[in-house]
């Protein structure tokens, strides 16, 4: 329970993590970027540009472009060595230091992701489905944070949009990963990568310390629309949530165990889990328009 936000001092803040521009193969400047997100009424972004050498290895300094009530984190799209089945590693890493050194000869995907941790980063698996990433890949990257479940772009680059398989897994095999949803947004005319997935961080200052702390520790939660505004599990086994208008609430747990609540417009909800054999759950809440948002995995013990 330790890693629920809704209990913690501070405040929600609204941010994208994953984004890309000019510097390697985005469609607007950094300066466009930020700027959109900001109007957009988004609190904070990492641009995460592809840092490869025909990029020149991007690490964009986006501080420039701060506002009233927006700041901006150092981060990048990592790339080194070859998944399981040959494809070309995506890691995200938020937080980087600017002086980040470009690959190492030879560097593998597990271990540019340990350099990305050891630099302080908020470290996670980029779109696990977009490219078929198997369970034996993450856990090669270590002690990474979360992965990615809502990657904005493969909705329409090959209709994988969600991820959310690879968190299930890991959890049904005791592994602990926060879960992160993103636009990974390029600005592409056809492509609807813009405004698709986002997190709530709560923490008790904007500035990029206070973020990426909050982010370390599981204090936010993701969605595609709908808000959640407080969420308990009690000793009882009993959940206690308050939102946005929602249709369903689900709680899934280990393998097919889940317990659910529909109606039309709710914006509170109590649901009894008497029954529950699962160490952990997650929450899963759904809107009229099929816009959702969900809890990260809550772990009962420990």
């Amino acid at each position: 329970m330790h890693t629920l936000p809704f209990g913690q001092s501070g405040r929600f803040f609204r941010g994208n993590l994953h984004t890309h521009s000019t510097r390697s193969d985005g469609r607007r400047s950094p300066e466009e970027v930020c700027r959109f997100y900001r109007e957009m009424g988004y609190h904070f972004l990492a641009i995460t540009d592809h840092f490869m050498e025909r990029f020149g290895y991007p690490l964009t300094d986006t501080s420039t472009f701060w506002g009233e009530d927006f700041i901006t984190l150092a981060g990048a799209e990592l790339h080194a060595g070859r998944t399981e089945i040959g494809e070309l590693w995506h890691i995200l890493a938020v937080g980087l230091p600017g002086d980040f050194a470009p690959n190492l000869s030879g560097e593998t995907g597990p271990q540019i992701a340990r350099r990305a941790l050891d630099a302080g980063a908020f470290v996670a698996a980029a779109h696990p489905a977009w490219y078929n990433l198997g369970e034996a890949d993450v856990l090669s990257l270590g002690a990474i944070h979360a992965i990615e479940i809502i990657n904005g772009i493969s909705a329409d680059h090959n209709d994988r949009l969600e991820s959310w398989y690879m968190v299930d897994r890991m959890a049904a095999l005791g592994n602990r990963y926060s879960a992160l949803a993103t636009d990974d947004a390029h600005f592409h005319e056809h492509h609807a990568d813009l405004l698709r997935g986002w997190v709530w961080v709560k923490a008790e200052e904007l500035t990029p310390a206070a973020i990426l702390g909050a982010l370390m520790a599981g204090h936010y939660y993701s969605t595609t629309g709908p808000q959640i505004l407080d969420l308990q599990v009690f000793p009882s086994n009993r959940i206690s949530l308050r939102c946005s208008p929602i249709d369903h609430v689900v709680v899934t747990g280990k393998g097919a165990e889940a317990v659910s609540l529909h109606g039309n417009g709710m914006i509170s909800a109590e649901l009894s889990m008497r029954r529950w054999n699962s160490p952990y759950c997650r929450v899963t809440l759904r809107d009229r328009h099929g816009e959702s948002a969900w809890s990260n995995v809550i772990w009962f013990e420990g």
